[in-house]
């Protein structure tokens, strides 16, 4: 099992599915436990925005989606690793790069554009790791 892990190809994707439960379950929980402190900070990031009167709404959707892709990210890799199957790791990914377009979409519409380009690097990410599982 140790050798088919280290194989170049299942070892990336097994890092590159851990670098998605990481920073997607952080980032879904820390929303969850700070509920009230993320809302008030989007709340003040979309008041200029045609977003303003949908922030709670939003903000339920992109926690929810980020927990779930977190976990599904975590469950892929073990799954990867056990089962060695990528079907758990492409949902989390999946999730990943949804929950990735739709904080870039609020950014966008925000006229946040340096907090927009900053999610580059995170779709790159997620879109990498779709094709990697693919493969």
């Amino acid at each position: 099992m140790l050798d088919r892990i280290l194989e170049p190809t299942t070892c990336a994707q097994c890092l590159t599915m851990a670098m998605l439960a990481i920073l997607f379950l952080q980032s879904g929980l820390d929303k969850v436990f700070d509920f009230q402190g993320n809302l008030a900070w989007l709340t003040g990031h979309f008041a200029k925005s045609p977003l303003r009167g949908v922030v709670v709404p939003m903000l339920l959707s992109i926690t929810v989606t980020e927990v779930a892709a977190g976990a599904l990210s975590a469950a892929g890799l073990l799954h990867l690793v056990i089962h060695d199957t990528t079907t758990l790791a492409l949902w989390g990914a999946r999730l990943a790069t949804l929950n990735i377009v739709m904080l870039f979409l609020g950014q966008r519409i925000a006229k946040d554009y340096a907090g927009a380009a900053s999610l580059i690097p995170y779709f790159i990410l997620c879109a990498g790791a779709l094709v990697l599982l693919a493969a």
